[in-house]
């Protein structure tokens, strides 16, 4: 069976599986923060302007309704989204526990505030309902609803909040602003997809959508995923030595995942469209927060509309899950071009996440400091990097301006300055630092086994280790017994210390992924990694949207090199319903294939591209649909077994804090 791992936000689902059996299991409890901790956290208080309050007016201005209790579940009755499970503790009248950074803390009580809202004239948002915002422009006849959530479930819940508070209206258009999965897998929660095909609906998408939408997370998903689990704290409890925020949002919510194909593309700034009466102007921003992505201006009503290019948190240059690095400078740009297209008559502006920002003064200024923090970051890293840092001096040393850094919209909620300032190095520079020792370094268990030795031996590791964990020396102690648990990763105690050590410096991080980052590092360390469960596939709509090529390059990825060395395959496939015809070639240990049958092949098949699909879904085997006649087999059939027999299946729960 080929299974094909999933989008960027879908990692969250891998979870689902083991979280009953980790409630079961009463995993080992948080600790309290400790003195170090509390100290740095109260440090905070006094570093940044609290006192600031336009952020929480903003955040619940223009409130039409909210639900008492937010709590959606799919139609099995799972729960797919829960605000109650935070709001249970977060709270505007609650101070920050010690065991939380204050101004993480501050961001947790803005994301909580969820409803339908109305940003001015004709536009309204529905927040708090999954990770990312969903927007309705108001048309003559019906709704235009921009970046539909990310799943079906969250997208109806929002439609039926607009509906119940401000009328039925039909949907007319839908517009995706970029590929990532938080922005259009709510799609059929709201539309149905045979008034698409019907004209009734239009659905708008920058240059090849659909293909980013599927492959940014198809060769390397399964690893994503599995990070993902970390950075979005998927297993934490809920509580506040637990999951907080993520910063850009609570969290993701974890129902299904669908996708419609646009109807017609934006293919260049400037580009006009007017819908239902709503006149709108895009702007082209590919490769800044995604592979493809638009802004779009609304002149009627003064509103421009920022997708994800701005934030109110600094965003990631480079993503913890693992992902192609971003251009900084190139995203600073294209912020700069908005402010010179529509910054001067702009009155507010809103964005897929957060909430929005009223009066073209703060506009303007709100658009030129996030545009000059991604700029920063790039240019003094660069500086750094041309006067001989390493990525890992550079993070150490580069400091924002008080101008940018006292800016809460500039805060690391997300992205931090410091794995930023590395990806921005990594993206010119790569992995390697030009220290000779670092061009074959020992892996992690071999070195860890020579550094524990030349150090004395884990014994005394763990003693030093002890000391300097009482004066809150996390991040050494964290570096030392990384060592000492790769070394004997049977040794509980330097465990249980590492654990303790990625607690207090999850307590201390004001970055939501930083904080998940750690705890569930600390958590595993505690409980182990689990054992059942897995990744959870794309939904149907994301598989049905591959094309063959992206079929192929994933099998070669799956292809087991050394398996596979000395074998040669020849396999043709034929596609009755694209009118199309391939050859796999397994050769030299790798997989190619190209788009024309070979004249000498080991086997061919003849089917539709949707009957490989359905054995994709598990919707029937190969040998069932030959049986069936839905796949006509020649030549050595054998073939095909062996070739299955050459792709690895990916486990899920490879181990992370432990060898």
């Amino acid at each position: 069976m080929l299974s094909i791992p999933s989008s960027r936000a879908l990692a969250l689902a891998a979870a689902l599986p083991w979280l009953a059996t980790a409630a079961a299991a009463e995993p080992v409890a948080a600790k309290p923060a400790t003195e170090a901790t509390r100290q740095a956290n109260a440090a905070v208080l006094k570093a940044l302007p609290f006192a600031d309050r336009q952020d929480f007016e903003d955040a619940q201005r223009g409130l039409i309704a909210r639900p008492d209790t937010l709590s959606i579940r799919d139609a099995q009755g799972n729960v797919v989204w829960d605000l109650e499970s935070y709001k249970r503790y977060i709270g505007l009248d609650k101070e920050a526990p010690d065991t939380v950074n204050p101004s993480l803390w501050r961001m947790a009580q803005l994301n909580v505030q969820y409803g339908l809202f109305k940003v001015t004239e004709r536009i309204y948002q529905v927040r708090g309902y999954d990770l990312s915002n969903v927007t309705f422009v108001e048309g003559d006849s019906g709704w235009i609803v921009i970046d539909p959530l990310l799943s079906v479930e969250t997208a109806k819940a929002a439609f039926d909040l607009v509906t119940e508070h401000l009328g039925k209206k039909p949907v007319v258009a839908v517009i995706f602003s970029h590929s990532h999965a938080d922005h259009f897998g709510g799609v059929r929660g709201i539309v149905d997809e045979a008034d698409v095909k019907a004209g009734k609906v239009r659905v708008i998408a920058p240059p090849h959508f659909a293909e980013h939408a599927v492959r940014e997370n198809i060769i390397a998903g399964n690893a994503m995923s599995r990070r993902a689990v970390y950075m979005y704290g998927a297993m934490l409890p809920r509580s506040p030595q637990g999951g907080v925020t993520a910063g850009l949002g609570q969290t993701v919510s974890l129902g299904r995942i669908s996708l419609i194909n646009a109807t017609e593309e934006v293919t260049h700034t400037g580009q006009e469209l007017t819908v239902d009466g709503v006149k709108m102007v895009f702007q082209m921003t590919p490769g800044s927060e995604a592979p493809t992505e638009m802004n779009t201006y609304f002149p009627q009503f003064k509103a421009l509309w920022m997708a994800e290019n701005v934030t109110h948190n600094m965003h990631n240059i480079y993503t913890l899950r693992g992902a192609e690095v971003r251009d900084a400078l190139q995203w600073s740009k294209f912020i700069d071009q908005s402010l010179a297209l529509y910054g001067g008559e702009a009155q507010v502006e809103f964005q897929s996440h957060h909430w929005p920002t009223w009066g073209n003064e703060r506009v303007g200024r709100f658009l030129s400091k996030q545009r000059d923090l991604y700029k920063y970051i790039h240019d003094q890293t660069v500086r750094l990097m041309n006067e001989g840092y390493t990525a890992a001096e550079i993070a150490d040393t580069i400091k924002l301006p008080p101008e940018l850094d006292q800016e809460w919209f500039n805060r690391g909620y997300y992205g931090t300055l410091k794995h930023n300032a590395r990806a921005v190095y990594q993206r010119y520079m790569g992995w390697y630092d030009a220290n000779p020792s670092n061009l074959d370094n020992l892996p992690p268990v071999e070195a860890a086994q020579k550094y524990i030795a030349y150090m004395g031996g884990g014994a005394e590791v763990l003693r030093k280790a002890r000391v300097d964990f009482a004066k809150g020396e996390y991040r050494w102690v964290a570096e030392v017994l990384k060592h000492a648990v790769f070394a004997d990763p049977q040794d509980k105690a330097a465990k249980d210390l590492l654990a303790d050590t990625y607690e207090q410096l999850g307590y201390q991080a004001e970055a939501g992924p930083w904080r998940s980052v750690y705890l569930q590092g600390a958590f595993e360390l505690r409980n182990g990694v689990p054992q059942s469960g897995g990744a959870k596939t794309a939904s149907a709509d994301m598989i049905r949207a591959m094309t063959p090529e992206m079929l192929f390059d994933y099998l070669a990825v799956r292809l087991n090199g050394p398996a596979a060395a000395g074998k040669k395959l020849s396999l043709n496939i034929d596609f009755t319903d694209l009118g199309k015809q391939y050859n796999l070639q397994v050769e030299n240990g790798v997989l190619r294939y190209q788009d024309k049958a070979a004249e000498q092949a080991d086997a061919s098949l003849t089917l539709k591209m949707s009957t490989l699909i359905d054995i994709q879904l598990g919707q029937g085997s190969l040998e069932q649909k030959v049986s069936s006649g839905e796949v006509q087999l020649k030549g050595r059939a054998q073939a095909f077994s062996e070739f299955m027999g050459l792709l690895d299946t990916f486990k899920f729960w490879f181990n992370i804090v432990t060898p």
